[in-house]
């Protein structure tokens, strides 16, 4: 299936979970947000969450500084 990851195309397994794509990207245990279709996506949400042909996804990380 093909979603838009960040802006650009990206294919993907059919019935993807969220929690899925984050382990796929290497991101799993980061501080990251993720973003379906312009509505953030809870970490709690992230396993139950499949993604669909033509998704928008933005997975932003977490930098922290001082």
């Amino acid at each position: 299936m093909q979603i838009q990851l960040n802006g650009e195309a990206h294919t993907l397994a059919p019935e993807l979970t969220v929690a899925q794509l984050v382990e796929s990207l290497g991101l799993a245990g980061r501080r990251i947000a993720v973003e379906v279709n312009e509505e953030i996506v809870p970490r709690s949400e992230h396993a139950d969450t499949r993604l669909a042909e033509g998704d928008r996804v933005e997975v932003v990380h977490a930098i922290g500084g001082g």
